[in-house]
């Protein structure tokens, strides 16, 4: 797509950038979930890949309402959260309850993005009166929140936090 001249076509790139972003962090997610030591840490991330699928599902959906064209806009920042993540989860020497702090910080930071990004096209959909749109992408913002929350609180009280020792 060309720069964006007006809302529509912001909120369309938006929409694809997003579908970008959650196709990338799709795949590191389960090569997450394949070298995580804790089981409830590993069925966790698998339970994400399926959100993340079902979110990528609404925005072809939405992409297709809003009349854009229903492709990806490749996601440059997911690209960099996705390269650290392999780097210093999947990729690094680490073991055990350490590969898992490092992987539910590396999850954590691919959501935070992913909360940025779902809520900006929430913001754009409520700006072009899109009502029903907002109120999807506000259920993602929703689902991805408590994603996140679980995997605060998996870090608070597991036996992760021993990893510092």
């Amino acid at each position: 797509m060309s720069d964006p001249t007006n809302l529509t076509e912001l909120y369309i790139e938006e929409l694809q950038d997003l579908w970008s972003a959650n196709d990338q962090m799709k795949a590191v997610v389960e090569e997450m979930a394949e070298v995580a030591a804790d089981s409830t840490l590993a069925d966790r991330l698998r339970k994400s890949v399926k959100g993340i699928q079902k979110h990528t599902d609404l925005l072809k959906t939405l992409l297709e309402d809003a009349g854009g064209e229903t492709s990806k806009e490749h996601c440059k920042g997911m690209e960099g959260l996705v390269k650290e993540a392999r780097k210093h989860a999947v990729k690094a020497k680490l073991e055990g309850a350490v590969r898992d702090v490092a992987i539910i910080a590396q999850f954590q930071r691919m959501s935070h993005y992913g909360l940025a990004g779902f809520g900006t096209a929430k913001a754009y959909a409520e700006a072009l009166g899109k009502g029903g749109h907002a109120g999807k992408l506000d259920k993602a913002v929703q689902d991805i929140h408590k994603s996140d929350d679980y995997m605060s609180d998996l870090a608070q009280r597991s036996k992760t936090l021993q990893a510092a020792a």
